[in-house]
């Protein structure tokens, strides 16, 4: 501060007085006259309360996935887009008061900066809240119909929105539901004809099947030792009429007979084990044939035709029994090759009925969940058209508010003030720094480089006193340049 000449200052100030006055009154005046001429504004606001659901969540969940206060904050980006404040002004003819029809960018700036929404937080523990919607506008009727119009808005915006999204969730699952049932009826009918295309392989059949390949294996085996000893009686049949000339009828028989019956019997039994080249079917063979030489008589010209005639029916009936079980083995072969091919196959026709199956049950598991949530989804269309989810109701409708807002004409005012000021000071600054007179000792000192000896004050005259300031400061400037 002691850098600072603070009473050279205070004389500039109070030298130049004048012009701080007329600017500080010029500006304040252009100032009152800005606020003398605004328009008065008028607010108003209507309530709405945004409840909780009506039904518990964990009773029945509702199909909307968006909260209210999210409900909202969608209506209110909805409420102030481009068209719908167009509209919005056209309906209730918010610059109807205008001389023509201000541009579309002008109206929803405008009408976005008029257009109030707060939120008030009523209870956190169901999430209950109040939401405020307003607008301000230059006649209480205009801005009470227009904050109610745009409170219905919201409250119709969110009702049809619930609606709808409900509504959507239901017809999504509907048409899910009817999909998955004829992919599901496709699947088991090419379940169904892929049994049928492959009944003899299927899987579930397999034990039975291999139980009746075991059972005619056992019968083959049966049909096999019977056959064998369908052969042997028959030789013996043979054997014995050869010996005997006659067929068996229980007559005793001699040793030579018997032995040879027994040899016959052997070879018989041998050729099921041995081949025909085999030393002891060759060996067997020679000792049939010797003691046949031996035993059987010369052949009488008038034989027994009675028996005769007994033999050839007793072979005719074991000869029709061996072709039976011949024509019954040939059976037994071949389905018994078929059951093993189809035993063969059964493990490939698994794999394939195995993967029908899964995509049934994954078919179905879908369409099990898909009838669980459409019934979830009925109940919430339910829930939504009775407004029992999270409901929007009017609180509180906007009214003709009676007083106008707080306007801001003592800030303009303030604001002259302040301006007058400020100009003054300019004007003040800028005749100071044209104004090149010496009027201090440090400009003298500036000015000559050089430090005075002394400084004599100025002494004012008594006739001084009594001139005119005009004259003195005349009189001033002769004596100084004298």
């Amino acid at each position: 501060m002691g850098d600072i000449d603070v009473g050279f200052y205070l004389s500039i100030l109070r030298r130049r007085l004048p012009y701080i006055v007329a600017c500080v009154i010029a500006t304040t005046l252009i100032a009152l006259a800005i606020a003398g001429n605004m328009p008065r504004t008028y607010m108003s606001a209507a309530k709405i309360l945004v409840e909780a659901p009506q039904i518990p969540a964990a009773l029945v969940q509702s199909t909307v996935p968006t909260s209210s206060v999210g409900q909202l904050q969608i209506i209110q980006q909805q409420l102030t887009t481009r068209d719908n404040l167009v509209k919005l002004a056209a309906k209730l003819k918010i610059f109807a008061g205008e001389k023509e029809q201000p541009p579309v960018d002008y109206l929803v700036k405008n009408l976005r900066s008029r257009i109030t929404f707060e939120q008030t937080e009523v209870s956190s523990a169901d999430g209950a809240s109040v939401f405020t919607v307003g607008f301000v506008a230059g006649s209480p009727a205009l801005a009470a119909s227009v904050a109610n119009e745009l409170a219905t808005s919201i409250l119709t915006s969110n009702q049809k929105r619930r609606n709808d999204s409900a509504g959507n969730t239901l017809q999504f699952f509907d048409d899910e539901v009817k999909r998955l049932d004829g992919e599901l009826n496709h699947i088991e009918a090419d379940v169904l004809q892929f049994k049928n295309n492959n009944r003899d392989t299927l899987p579930e059949s397999l034990t039975f099947r291999r139980t009746e390949q075991s059972g005619l294996q056992e019968r083959l085996i049966s049909l096999d030792r019977e056959q064998s000893d369908l052969r042997t009686r028959r030789s013996l049949l043979v054997e014995t009429y050869m010996v005997t000339g006659k067929y068996p009828t229980g007559e005793p028989l001699t040793a030579e007979q018997q032995m040879l019956l027994d040899l016959n019997k052997a070879l018989a039994d041998q050729l099921t084990v041995f081949a025909e080249t085999s030393p002891n079917i060759i060996s067997l063979r020679a000792r049939i044939a010797a003691l046949r030489a031996k035993v059987i008589p010369e052949k009488r010209e008038n034989g027994d035709a009675k028996a005769q005639s007994g033999l050839d029916l007793q072979l005719s009936d074991v000869d029709r029994r061996i072709d039976a079980i011949d024509k019954e083995k040939v059976q037994i072969t071949a389905r018994i090759a078929a059951l093993d091919q189809s035993i063969v196959a059964t493990p490939a026709t698994d794999i394939r009925l195995n993967a029908l199956e899964r995509t049934v049950a994954n078919t179905q598991t879908l369409y099990n969940t898909a009838i669980a949530k459409r019934a979830e989804a009925l109940l919430g269309k339910q829930i939504e058209t009775r407004s029992d989810g999270g409901r929007f109701s009017l609180l509180e409708e906007a009214t003709e508010p009676l007083e106008p807002m707080r306007s801001k004409r003592r800030l303009i005012v303030f604001g002259g003030v302040a301006a007058g000021l400020a100009l003054s000071f300019a004007i003040i600054a800028l005749l100071e720094f044209l104004n090149k007179t010496i009027r201090r000792p440090t400009e003298l000192v500036q000015m000559l480089q050089a430090q005075p000896l002394a400084v004599i004050p100025f002494i004012q005259t008594p006739y001084e006193s009594r001139t005119p300031p005009l004259k003195r400061k005349l009189n001033s400037v002769t004596r100084m340049f004298s």
